[in-house]
């Protein structure tokens, strides 16, 4: 099998036989409105969904039906408008955003122009004739509105796709160099963007532009556009396209399948690989996408698993990084949330709570002045801004309908620890020193230098925050941050077995577990100064044995025994070949932190 990582051309896909999962079925739904806006994350599937309605729908492409769609579900039962209409198809990913704002406007019309020259050409070689058309360098909605006067010949209407409808304008907006200005010229007012907008709205409200099919990432930018442009009926958070772009669970099973049954000797550990194995780290990896309250099934990054499908049948292993390298540069997302008020606080909360954050609902239509001036308490807008870009997605609706979003999976957990660890500890020397310390303690069952270096360092930057919210939750961040290795571990932190609950868990990847390193299980405790009695400074003074002799200290330490012993027997069981190293760590304040290691792990591999 051929997988069509990084290719999203349906024709190519389908004509040469690359995996591909169906979703034609779900065109009956899309019919039902003429203009569509559907936003995913990046990288999620939806310029092959483009290129699908693209083929479906080109007259110039009836001959080739049997070809594309025979097999497929909409092959079966098509729909009357199937190759009905002409294909005017343009992708704003490819508007350059550097430059000032007359470069921007004239990249954006020199990308309209020349798809327009391209379409002429394109139904000219399938026996359309479309003459007359004048095309203008200076403004391409004379020569869109010439266009469609010559198209109108020939009694089809036009089927308008956009794709990456707000790139370039997330790029300006997200800009390190600070474009905000250019950003507003673009989208208020008679901003390009905006004109461009309602010149789409103009021409589909007569005979020349039937139908509009528009997909980006989040709502900002057609927000700040809505008196422009106000006709696209908002699709994404239906239940019934949940699944329109991504894969489900069965179809990751079925392919893990099909390629392990399908491996060769000379392909080594794959022909001794486990369906069950692949499937746990697909999931804890890249599945945990959500985008309606009323859907049932999450969904995975087909990107992410399509990356993996081709290492995997290739090479017979997994891929050493877990993540995308080109789903890596999300990180820019996370930095910008950092960047606005209140944005570092919420990417920290995320962390301690359980990876989640509970709002009234995600906004489904909002601007960047309420992102930037949101004043509310639980950040509605930042918080849906990170669900937009797949930072975030929906868990569940809770009892009291409201709406718990939570980190989608480890892939993007690590994007946040490493911009968590990046942003306490700016110092890379100190970043390097700190995740030495962490090796030791899955290296060489060590959790010294790690508490050492916490306290020293991680403290003093944890101090500063409110003392009334430190709890556990806060120390396991502030060792998550530095553990976090998803070449090695499958990481996850409050993990369930048989109903009871850890802190942090390291389990070494099925594809790992040759290495000499430790699985590790951690439970966390935080006893306030306030019930030890002490102040800061006699905190400080205090030996390491006089510290665990506090009362309050000695009684969460027995209690997170407790919790270790009977949680690791629970994993140990599950899991059968563990070598599991067991602490306790409890912090005093924000001023020490100490440690207790439960029992022996078994030998590392020789």
């Amino acid at each position: 099998m051929k997988y069509p990582y990084g290719i999203s051309d349906f024709e190519e896909v389908l004509s040469n036989n690359y995996f591909y999962c169906d979703r034609t079925d779900k065109i009956l739904e899309l019919e039902k409105a003429k203009s569509q806006l559907f936003i995913r994350p990046r990288r999620f599937g939806k310029s092959l969904l483009l290129s699908m309605l693209e083929n479906y729908y080109d007259l110039a492409k009836k001959d080739a039906f049997q070809k594309l769609f025979g097999n497929l579900k909409i092959g079966q039962n098509p729909t009357p408008l199937r190759n009905s209409y002409f294909i005017l198809r343009w992708d704003f990913s490819c508007v350059d955003a550097t430059g000032g704002i007359n470069d921007i406007r004239q990249s954006l019309f020199d990308h309209i122009n020349v798809r327009i020259e391209n379409f002429i050409k394109y139904y000219q070689m399938h026996g359309f004739e479309i003459q007359g058309v004048r095309i203008s360098s200076e403004n391409a909605l004379y020569s869109m509105e010439s266009l469609l006067g010559s198209v109108q010949a020939h009694g089809h209407a036009v089927y308008l796709l956009i794709d990456e409808y707000d790139n370039f304008a997330n790029t300006l907006l997200m800009s390190p160099s600070g474009k905000k200005e250019d950003y507003e010229r673009l989208v208020r007012e008679e901003g390009i963007l905006r004109t461009v907008f309602k010149a789409v709205k103009a021409l589909t409200s007569g005979t020349k532009i039937d139908r509009v099919f528009i997909t980006g990432v989040s709502p900002v930018v057609l927000s700040d556009i809505t008196s422009g442009y106000n006709v696209a009926e908002s699709i994404y958070s239906e239940a019934a396209v949940n699944d329109l772009c991504g894969f489900r669970e069965d179809e990751i099973r079925d392919e893990i399948e099909n390629i392990v049954g399908g491996s060769h000797p000379e392909r080594g550990e794959l022909g001794e690989a486990k369906t069950e194995d692949a499937l746990n780290t697909m999931r804890s990896f890249y599945n945990g996408y959500l985008f309606s309250v009323d859907a049932h099934e999450f969904i995975y990054n087909p990107t992410m698993c399509l990356y993996f499908f081709k290492q995997f049948a290739g090479k017979g292993r997994y891929p050493k990084q877990m993540l995308d390298s080109n789903l890596s540069t999300d990180q820019a997302k996370l930095s910008y949330i950092a960047s606005l008020n209140g944005g570092q606080e919420l990417l920290l909360n995320l962390m301690e709570k359980e990876d989640s954050a509970v709002i009234e609902s995600v906004a489904l239509s909002f601007g960047i002045e309420d992102i930037l001036l949101d004043s509310s308490r639980d950040r509605q807008f930042l918080t849906s801004f990170l669900y937009y870009f797949g930072i975030l997605t929906i868990a569940e609706e809770t009892p009291d309908l409201k709406t718990r979003l939570k980190i989608p999976n480890m892939a993007v957990k690590g994007l946040y620890a490493d911009k968590l660890c990046h942003t306490l500890l700016p110092d890379p020397m100190e970043r390097d020193a700190g995740r030495l310390a962490a090796e030791k303690v899955f290296q060489k069952g060590d959790m010294q230098p790690l508490c050492d270096f916490v306290e020293k360092k991680y403290f003093k930057v944890f101090s500063n925050r409110d003392y009334i919210l430190a709890n556990e939750l806060t120390l396991k961040t502030a060792f998550l941050t530095l553990l976090y290795n998803d070449i090695i571990f499958l990481m996850d932190s409050e993990t369930e077995i048989s109903r009871r609950y850890s802190d942090l868990t390291m389990i070494i990847r099925p594809d790992k577990r040759y290495g000499r390193v430790y699985d590790v299980l951690i439970e966390f405790k935080f006893v306030s100064l306030k019930d030890a009695g002490l102040s800061g400074k006699e905190a400080l003074a205090l030996s390491v044995d006089d510290l665990k002799a506090l009362p309050p200290v000695r009684e969460k330490m027995k209690e997170g025994r407790e919790q270790v012993e009977d949680y690791g027997a629970r994993l140990e069981e599950k899991y059968k070949t563990l070598r599991l190293q067991k602490f306790v760590v409890t912090a005093l304040g924000f001023d020490r932190v100490c440690f207790e290691k439960i029992g022996e792990a078994p030998p590392l591999p020789e």
